[in-house]
Order: C-alpha cells, then sequence, then structure tokens
C-alpha cells in the first residue's frame, strides 16, 4: 500500500471506522466502559508472579477477580510492549532509548519523534505471542489516546516520581532531580524512566498544541494534579494509564535502597503499591458510578523463558468475577479490548485477524 494512500486512511479512522479491519461486532462483545485504570507492573513472567509468597495481594486478585492464564507479551524489551498496548505497533522501536526530544539534533541513539505512518518492525518467533512471528506491518503513528479525544474522551498517564517540572525532555528522575539537573547525574536514581511513558515519544505530545491532548495528560502520582488527587476530587479520566516507579512496578533500580535491587523485595514492594494502587481507586466516588475496571499487566517477562508470558488481571465494578481465561490474549488483545469498550476502532495490529476480544475477562454478553 502506498504510504500517501495508507495516510489517507488512516486519517478518518478514528473517526470513522477501524484503521485496518471492520470490528464492529467486538464491541458488542463487552459493556461500554465509563473509566479504565491500567497499572502496568515490568519485568516478571508468569509464573514468578502467580504463587509467589511475595506477592499476596496480587494472587488474592487473581482469585476474587479475573485472571487470563495464556497472556503474552509482545517482544522485548519494555518500551516496545508499552507502545503495542497503547498503539497496536512498536512502530518500528525495539530499544529503551530515550526521545529525541522535538526532533533536535540527528542522534542516531535517540528515537526520532513518531508521526505519520510508516512500517513497523518484525518481532520473531522466538520472543512474539504463541511463538508464532509478527510480520512488518504499515502502522498510523497513533495510541488509543488519539481516539479518545477525537472521540470527546479523556485521558491521563500518571507517573510516579516525575519530577514538579513535568515530563518535558525528561528522560529519568527520582522525584526532585532529573537528566535536567545540575547535579552529578550517576547520584540520581532513575525512579521514573521515560521508557515506561508511552505517549511522549509521539510528535504530537511532545509539541502540546492541545491543552487537552499533550504534556498536560502527563502527571504524577501526588501534587493537585496527581493521581490521588483526581482519585480524591473525582476528577479521573475516562483512560488512565498508571506507572509506577521503577521500585514500585517490579523493576528494580540501582543507585538507592537495596532493597531495589533484590528481587524478593522488589516483587514485595511492587505487591504493595498494587493494593495501595487498587485501594485508592475503589475507594474513590468514580468507582461507583458507571462501568469500571482495574487492568494490572506486566510489561514483559525478564528473558529468562520462552514465550514471553505474563499476568493481566481484570477487576471490575460490574459483571462477573473469579474467571480464569485459557484464551490466547496479547497487549494487542488488551488494545482491542479496551477500544470495544470505549467504542472505538482498533488500531495497528490490534486489527490482526487472530487477536480476540477478552470478553470472557470482561463480563461480556457472550459470557457462558
Amino acid at each position: 500500500m502506498k504510504k500517501t494512500a495508507l495516510t489517507m486512511i488512516l486519517a478518518t479512522s478514528l473517526l470513522s471506522g477501524p484503521a485496518f479491519a471492520d470490528d464492529l461486532s467486538a464491541s458488542q462483545k463487552i459493556p461500554r466502559l465509563d473509566h479504565v485504570y491500567l497499572i502496568m507492573m515490568e519485568n516478571h513472567a508468569y509464573q514468578q508472579i502467580i504463587g509467589s509468597p511475595n506477592a499476596p495481594f496480587i494472587n488474592q486478585m487473581a482469585e476474587s477477580a479475573n485472571l487470563a492464564t495464556n497472556y503474552f507479551a509482545v517482544g522485548h524489551p519494555s518500551l516496545t510492549n508499552y507502545l503495542e498496548a497503547v498503539g497496536g505497533s512498536n512502530f518500528g522501536v525495539t530499544s529503551d532509548n530515550f526521545p529525541n526530544w522535538h526532533n533536535g539534533p540527528a542522534d542516531p541513539s535517540l528515537i526520532t519523534p513518531l508521526s505519520g505512518s510508516g512500517m513497523d518492525t518484525a518481532t520473531p518467533a522466538n520472543i512474539a505471542p504463541f511463538n508464532t512471528e509478527i510480520a512488518s506491518s504499515p502502522y498510523a503513528a497513533q495510541t488509543i489516546a488519539d481516539q479518545l479525544v477525537a472521540a470527546n474522551k479523556s485521558w491521563k498517564t500518571y507517573q510516579e516520581n516525575l519530577p514538579a517540572i513535568g515530563a518535558d525532555n525528561v528522560n529519568y528522575s527520582d522525584g526532585i532531580f532529573s537528566n535536567l539537573s545540575s547535579v552529578n547525574q550517576s547520584a540520581v536514581q532513575k525512579l521514573y524512566a521515560v521508557k515506561h511513558n508511552p505517549f511522549v515519544y509521539f510528535d504530537n505530545i511532545q509539541r502540546n498544541a492541545d491543552p487537552m491532548h499533550g504534556l498536560n495528560n502527563v502527571v504524577g502520582f501526588d501534587g493537585t494534579n496527581g493521581l490521588y488527587a483526581d482519585l480524591r476530587a473525582g476528577m479521573v479520566p475516562a483512560f488512565a494509564f498508571i506507572a509506577p516507579n521503577q521500585c514500585h512496578d517490579m523493576h528494580g533500580a540501582g543507585g538507592g535502597s537495596s532493597l531495589c535491587t533484590s528481587d524478593s523485595t522488589v516483587v514485595q514492594m511492587g505487591d504493595a503499591m498494587v493494593q495501595t494502587l487498587v485501594k485508592a481507586i475503589k475507594s474513590a466516588e468514580s468507582w461507583k458510578r458507571g462501568k469500571n475496571a482495574i487492568i494490572v499487566v506486566w510489561d514483559e517477562n525478564d528473558f529468562s523463558t520462552s514465550p514471553n508470558q505474563v499476568v493481566m488481571l481484570v477487576d471490575t465494578n460490574y459483571g462477573v468475577s473469579g474467571v480464569q481465561s485459557n484464551k490466547p490474549y496479547s497487549h494487542f488483545s488488551l488494545l482491542k479490548t479496551m477500544e470495544a469498550g470505549f467504542g472505538l476502532p482498533c488500531l495497528n495490529h490490534a486489527c490482526d485477524n487472530n487477536v480476540q476480544v477478552m470478553s470472557d475477562l470482561f463480563g461480556g454478553t457472550d459470557q457462558r
């Protein structure tokens, strides 16, 4: 398909229909959702979490809520999985490198802000879901955030330890000091990591031209516009992408407490953070109104096992609970399901014929 024709198709897809496939039936399979809280955790395989004594809350949640027992990340490393979960493509990105903010001087080690359309990079079978290669395909440089704004719905990403100055040009931070600070950079613990903030890799977000769809949508956990303040005020967006810091998401980070470098304590801290977040969300008045879902998912495993199976949990304020689904799902399924819940068309690989909507886990009409 010629690039000009692809661009025309994709430019109209947000408002008129799916990007590459007719997916109207998918939106009928789960209830229309009012709020989705997506909590992204890090670098642990399914077998390292389910049954782990270091993750009691998550394992309790796996019993009381809904658990995907056959869910897979899409390749490695982290950033590619984050992009695939919110945009259905790796957009040609196969590293965790920093963005080339605002199209600065050419630097092959930095990732050029994503825009327009192009061809993504194939994912080899040994790291792809179900050990099946994902071929290179055309992409639209869009995410579910773009779709939501086009549909007059709101979104935010909440990034723990984002500094008070905001996300612009920030590649890492301990919450106060960052790569922009005039301090010894080796002393700055990288708690906030831009590789866990997929939205800022897109040109339209970096340009920040729209106050409702730009860097203003990237906030921390604390502060007047942060996650906890929004929950207390009942000002939560339709879609909340929540990224704990690298000590609290089970990734681990050096340069600080030794507790953040030991796997057993990192898992314990991650479990405590999930409990804190779930409790805060469920305590908010917004949780009681409409149909809402909390999703807890891991971006990828720790490279130690193949295939790349990870945990994906769904807790809703409606419908069924205690479901354990063995259907084959991936980050593309997650994106397609969230899109269906918001009445949006599919994007990029979420439109692939083998990608299913997770209707059993979200209490869909075809349940039982």
